[in-house]
């Protein structure tokens, strides 16, 4: 659908009123969360994708047998006193 608007001066900036079915039909509301991609061509408005995914598995179960071996931390360098006098 497209939906004919006029860009008017808001203070100092510029800005595009958010109303009738360009508010509707997303079901943008105040405070919404908005990402906009910019373009030499102009502007796409699209609602934020919620981060939170569901993973398989939780930080904890990840972590449950996890020991400084299994982590290799035994591999790890150990730092140089020298790397420390700079």
């Amino acid at each position: 659908m497209r939906v004919q608007a006029k860009i008017q001066k808001w203070g100092n900036g510029l800005a595009l009123r958010i109303s009738g079915v360009m508010r509707e039909m997303p079901s943008f509301q105040e405070d919404t969360e908005v990402d906009v991609e910019v373009t030499e061509m102009g502007l796409s408005v699209t609602k934020t994708q919620d981060i939170k995914q569901k993973l398989p598995f939780s930080e904890q179960q990840l972590l449950r047998n996890m020991t400084p071996e299994s982590a290799h931390a035994d591999i790890l360098a150990k730092p140089l006193r020298s790397e420390f006098d700079k």
